[in-house]
């Protein structure tokens, strides 16, 4: 094991394609690394390390910023597809022939099209909180939720309305992960900026435009484990059973109780659920 955990593992950087990525690895010396996408506006900041150290506990842990996010330089694209292969700049530089994908959000997006990129490469995928290609409702957010979703300084009251749901179970959980999440307090990234947002905004409008037929999921022969609460308002829930139905090879695993933060509310559970798939034959 390696002696670092989420918030003692110090930052690294690697270059490739004039980009100079960022990057922080732990957990396991040996094995398939597990690779992580986080959600819109989100950094290395944002993972809940109940959720990486449970996860590093069984495997090698990375997590990176993309272009122009956190201490990475560049600009961010305004396509999933350019973030995907910016992202596979990443995984190239590291001289990584095979690994292992967690998305979440707006990372599962890129998730996917890394997948269907690069398929040689992808063992296993567990998409969280995300969902097809011109799914349900994806183009746009709720009134509400882009009020809040789009704030310059987003605070703690903001992810609890925005991943947790108003029963006092779901909200107390959210105030524990926001204490965990902020439990790391030196060599901290900066937060995404207005730029970043915009750019991001615009790619989940063109990843939502509708299409019906998900012809691409079809192409996905790896082991997916969709994930998601059952009641998501950022990536409504739908589009989770959308990508089961559609992916061949895949199980869907909806938590009770929880939005689109399942994986902070239930981080045991998660744990224990994503290790069992990754560790499956």
């Amino acid at each position: 094991m390696s002696s670092y955990t989420h918030t003692s593992a110090p930052n690294k950087f690697i270059k490739n394609g004039g980009i100079r990525f960022a990057y922080r690895k732990f957990g396991k010396k040996k094995g398939i690394p597990l690779i992580l996408f986080g959600h819109f506006r989100s950094n290395m900041e944002n993972w809940d390390p109940a959720v990486t150290d449970g996860l590093a506990k069984e495997r090698p842990v990375i997590l990176f910023s993309n272009s122009g996010i956190g201490l990475t330089n560049g600009t961010t694209p305004a396509t999933v597809g350019e973030m995907a292969k910016d992202a596979i700049l990443f995984i190239d530089a590291l001289g990584l022939k095979q690994v292992d994908l967690l998305g979440f959000s707006l990372g599962g997006f890129i998730a996917q099209q890394i997948t269907l990129e690069r398929p040689e490469l992808v063992r296993k995928l567990i998409l969280g909180g995300t969902g097809p290609e011109g799914g349900e409702d994806m183009q746009t957010y709720i009134p509400e939720v882009t009020r809040i979703a789009t704030n310059e300084v987003p605070v703690m009251d903001d992810f609890l309305y925005l991943f947790f749901t108003p029963s006092e179970e779901s909200q107390n959980a959210g105030k524990a992960f926001w204490k965990r999440r902020n439990t790391r307090k030196a060599d901290l990234e900066p937060a995404t900026s207005m730029a970043v947002m915009q750019a991001q905004a615009n790619a989940i409008g063109e990843w939502g435009v509708p299409n019906p037929d998900f012809p691409r999921l079809k192409e996905i022969q790896q082991p997916v484990l969709v994930v998601n609460g059952h009641n998501d308002i950022m990536v409504p829930t739908i589009n989770s059973y959308l990508l089961f139905q559609h992916i061949k090879n895949s199980k869907l695993i909806l938590y009770p109780d929880s939005g689109h933060g399942f994986l902070f509310q239930y981080p045991e559970e998660f744990v224990r659920d994503a290790n069992l798939f990754l560790n499956q034959a």
